[in-house]
């Protein structure tokens, strides 16, 4: 069923446009990416926005996810007709819930209330007929093209994607005050980092964010976004250098909040809070920064 957006889509080539989530993107919903070639047309990650809306302006023959987060593959059981591809390092979260529960590394409590959360606030359909590709790989739409750029960290096997038309699509490097998330089981704050790295060097007209930000015009203004984004995992290891001035605990860390603040009420926060804090102590340790002073306690150099 083809349908109309309206003033929410957004036409940035004859070929590419912004399906804008409800408060430009603002998660749970977010911007998905109309692809249309001569021969096939493409749609990467469907938000529930879409699905609320009852699907896209154009006939979609392939759903394509970033990652496999439950904003990023609500759509999925929608275009039931289409085929679905995401990396091949988070295919497991899209084919079953249980492997998306994988994917947060929750405990066996958390996944049965996060389980049914994603199924009914975010429509999750397995599909185990999707695809995995692999960094680089092309989808030739005819006479456009989708270039898959791996770009791990967020998760195992988040990508972006370069369009022959001058667009790069940053999934969720979305650029916003935050700043990165690395808080899942398969998340890598080293991974995210060289992410980042990477991904600067992108030559584009547009950068599209699934997230917030939305369309961004100009290499310029991209870069000092992204500068500024990753300044904030400098922020935050700062910050929890400054903390470890005294003898702390892991858990002391988690009741400090690095990542939200105290005020926000998520009853996944103290896992994010403490995946995140521990890879930080690792870069610490790494760098020699920090020791563990006593059994899980740790302290700055």
């Amino acid at each position: 069923m083809l349908v109309d957006w309206g003033e929410a889509e957004r036409a940035l080539t004859g070929a590419v446009s912004v399906l804008t989530g409800d408060a430009n993107g603002a998660y749970p919903s977010g911007n998905s990416l109309l692809v249309k070639g001569a021969g096939e047309t493409l749609l990467i990650d469907p938000s529930v926005t879409v699905v609320a809306k009852g699907g896209a302006p154009a006939r979609i023959d392939a759903v394509v996810n970033s990652h496999s987060h439950e904003d990023h593959v609500a759509g999925n059981g929608l275009f039931s007709n289409a085929r679905v591809h995401v990396h091949e390092q988070d295919l497991p979260g899209v084919t079953s819930l249980e492997g998306l529960m994988d994917v947060y590394g929750f405990d066996d409590e958390a996944r049965a209330d996060f389980g049914r959360w994603v199924v009914d606030e975010f429509h999750y359909t397995p599909r185990p007929d999707a695809h995995g590709f692999t960094d680089g790989h092309v989808f030739d739409l005819g006479g456009v093209t989708v270039e898959a750029v791996h770009l791990p960290g967020h998760t195992r096997g988040h990508s972006g994607f370069r369009i022959s038309t001058g667009v790069f699509f940053l999934s969720d490097i979305d650029l916003t005050g935050f700043g990165p998330y690395y808080g899942d089981a398969w998340s890598d704050l080293e991974d995210f980092d060289e992410s980042l790295r990477r991904v600067r060097d992108e030559e584009a007209d547009w950068y599209v964010t699934f997230h917030h930000k939305g369309v961004i015009e100009g290499r310029d203004t991209f870069v000092k976004m992204v500068d500024d984004f990753a300044a904030v995992i400098d922020r935050r290891h700062a910050a929890m250098l400054e903390f470890l001035a005294e003898p702390r605990t892991l858990d002391d860390m988690v009741a400090h909040r690095f990542i939200y603040r105290p005020h926000v009420e998520l009853s996944f926060a103290d896992s994010v809070e403490r995946r995140s804090a521990g890879m930080h102590l690792q870069r610490m340790f790494t760098r020699g920064e920090a020791t563990e002073v006593a059994p899980a306690t740790f302290q700055a150099t």
